[in-house]
């Protein structure tokens, strides 16, 4: 418990006074009494005689040899840097696929993983906006747990379909398990694997429905509010070439309609997805993703249009070791009455 001490109010004249003194304690040079103490005679007589002291030495022994044999605690300083990105589902990954590396796994010597925060906007044009809020924890060094909030603004459409729904949101929970860890039984060709599952449920979908008399389901093949995708992820970064290069490739067996926010359908479609990361520096990469759509339901008109496959360029800074900051430019295809294409976007991550 926090012990709460008062103090005197300062006045503003002393407050002046004391910053320049505090600048001149944290940055005064060593004392040179300091630099010239073990220069003394009397202390170097004093050092030989305790060397000389068998009792001194071997305490100085067991010292050393206690600090070989107690393991490390965590550094948080030496944390790595914080990638992979969220991608807008809440899991580990890019921007819209995913990344077989789990985020902010457990340090040596912690017991569990620190949690991992994000944000995403993107511009989709004609009014139309997607925002994402996201958050992970791994607790344990191939589990990652995950959420993320999703929320779709459907610009001019109520205005043409007569609706007063504004926009849908989309809940995703995720939860992942590494199969496999990169390199692991010594193959050093041997890629991360990892299994996600990944149920999401539409708020608002059902909404639209309702006020289009249930049009949207009847006519497009859409059918309800929810459904389960299943993920499976390799990762592996190739350290051959004059940078590095992160090859990551996938499949997603889903119903979802442009990721659920669209809706679901009661079939499962098998799609591909996957990306590219060039290191350019250590602290700076850029990165492409491909995600392909399902697309067995049925368009209306001009009004609701079947979706189109997904791809974006993108370019991520890491700032510093909790955080990373990037913007992309992407190609969305067909978005409900409007196409998204040369669209932009930001997301960051932060890590504790």
């Amino acid at each position: 418990m926090k012990q709460h001490i008062h103090h005197k109010p300062v006045k503003p004249k002393s407050i002046h006074l004391l910053i320049p003194l505090a600048a001149l304690l944290l940055f005064a040079p060593p004392s040179p009494a300091q630099d010239t103490q073990d220069t003394q005679p009397a202390q170097k007589a004093e050092k030989a005689k305790k060397a000389k002291d068998p009792q001194v030495a071997k305490n100085t022994q067991d010292s050393k040899d206690l600090k070989e044999i107690t393991p490390p605690a965590a550094d948080n300083t030496g944390k790595p840097p914080p990638l992979p990105l969220h991608q807008i589902e809440g899991n580990g990954g890019i921007f819209s696929t995913l990344s077989a590396y789990i985020v902010n796994p457990p340090r040596n010597g912690e017991p569990v993983g620190r949690p991992a925060t994000g944000f995403a906007y993107i511009d989709l044009g004609h009014q139309m906006n997607l925002e994402a809020l996201t958050i992970t924890e791994s607790p344990y060094k191939r589990i990652e747990i995950g959420y993320g909030w999703n929320r779709l603004g459907l610009g001019d459409l109520p205005q043409v379909l007569g609706i007063s729904t504004h926009e849908v949101q989309v809940h995703n929970a995720n939860l992942r398990f590494q199969l496999l860890e990169e390199n692991e039984f010594g193959q050093n060709w041997l890629p991360a694997v990892t299994f996600g599952v990944h149920y999401k449920y539409n708020d608002g979908i059902a909404t639209v429905n309702k006020e289009l008399g249930g049009a949207l389901y009847s006519l497009t093949g859409i059918k309800k509010d929810n459904g389960t995708d299943f993920t499976l992820y390799a990762s592996k970064l190739i350290k051959g070439l004059p940078r590095p290069v992160l090859l990551e490739a996938g499949g997603r067996a889903t119903e979802a309609v442009w990721d659920g926010l669209g809706g679901f359908t009661n079939k499962y479609n098998f799609v591909f997805e996957g990306n590219v990361v060039v290191f350019l520096t250590d602290n700076f990469a850029l990165a492409g993703e491909y995600k392909q759509q399902p697309t067995d339901y049925n368009a209306i008109g001009n009004v609701f249009k079947v979706e189109s496959d997904w791809w974006t360029l993108d370019a991520a800074y890491v700032v510093n070791k909790n955080l990373t900051l990037a913007g992309g430019y992407g190609h969305f295809g067909n978005v409900l009455n409007h196409e998204a294409n040369g669209v932009w976007g930001i997301t960051t991550k932060w890590e504790f």
